[in-house]
């Protein structure tokens, strides 16, 4: 046992890392949402669903009959990537019209804006599986669509017993540099002040001359662009989509966003790449079938002994 965990340790750390990014990218919606509204939008895996749609959408529209190389690479993971941010930004800015901000309007109670949320979710699960899949691959049911292959899975270079992939090392640079954006967005500019200082005390905010219903609706925007970014990692990565992938995708975010502290948006960065190792590493002993149970029990016992995360900080205590 020993030996395969030494023999499997860097491999599974290197999917470890990809996951990870793609998990941080999904839960940094979740956090930015709960920060400023106290609110899970459980309706976010499905804004992360629909990313994976819009980029299925461009690939089957390029028609790649060979990965790309070279500048001609860079420039459709560009088109990926901000044609996936703009639709899920754009669905997210929708669902909260639609879903969250009449309620809010009415003084309506947490558990109200939850259901709506899961009601939110449901519909766009079957909108997809009835509709757009039909549409994108002409094929009637609730069918798996799959992507071509776009970037080859050349190794880039090697640590040890494992060769990192081209592929490998896009998602985790790009997750990150798409992440330490936002990051700096929210601390350092006019909007970012807008979306702490209404975390921090809304009224006050107000009273400032800050328009709480322009921040919501820029906050749900921003959490749907990073969802939409992992949504065009993983169209390159897995090279599939369906109706559900949001499901499990969507509950390991939020684990990933509650095990980093749920409201901090560098503890879902960190919570997305240790879910991703604690997984992989666990899968080594358990076998790939335990992953998800896995990670389900991390968020059991993250509820159960530290509920405010790693990092334990939240938007509300930030100082504007």
């Amino acid at each position: 046992m020993l030996d395969d965990f030494a023999n499997q340790f860097l491999p599974s750390t290197v999917g470890g890392l990809v996951n990870g990014s793609i998990y941080a990218l999904i839960a940094l919606g979740y956090t930015m949402v709960y920060g400023v509204l106290r609110l899970i939008n459980f309706a976010h895996s499905e804004i992360f669903m629909i990313g994976t749609f819009a980029s299925l959408t461009v690939l089957l529209a390029i028609a790649p009959s060979a990965p790309f190389t070279g500048i001609a690479l860079v420039g459709v993971l560009v088109l990926l990537i901000v044609v996936s941010a703009v639709v899920s930004g754009a669905s997210a800015v929708v669902l909260e019209a639609v879903a969250y901000r009449p309620l809010r309007k009415r003084g309506a109670t947490r558990l109200a804006a939850l259901i709506s949320a899961i009601g939110a979710s449901l519909f766009l699960q079957e909108l997809f599986a009835l509709v757009v899949i039909d549409w994108l691959i002409d094929k009637p049911g609730r069918n798996q669509a799959s992507a071509p292959r776009f970037v080859a899975r050349d190794t880039v270079f090697e640590v040890g017993n494992v060769a990192v992939r081209l592929d490998q090392v896009i998602v985790v640079v790009a997750a990150v540099v798409v992440m330490v954006a936002l990051d700096r967005l929210v601390n350092k500019t006019r909007i970012g002040r807008g979306i702490r200082a209404t975390a921090q005390d809304p009224e006050a905010a107000v009273l400032m001359g800050v328009s709480i219903d322009n921040i919501v609706r820029v906050t749900f925007m921003l959490g749907g662009a990073m969802a939409g970014v992992a949504g065009a990692l993983y169209v390159m990565e897995i090279e599939n989509t369906g109706y559900m992938i949001g499901f499990v995708l969507g509950i390991k975010a939020f684990t990933a966003a509650v095990l980093g502290g749920i409201g901090n948006l560098r503890g879902a960065l960190m919570g997305g790449v240790v879910l991703g190792l604690i997984e992989n590493w666990g899968a080594i002993f358990l076998g790939s079938q335990w992953k998800d149970v896995i990670a389900f029990t991390v968020l059991v016992v993250v509820l159960m002994f530290r509920p405010t995360g790693i990092l334990g900080e939240s938007l509300q205590k930030a100082r504007a």
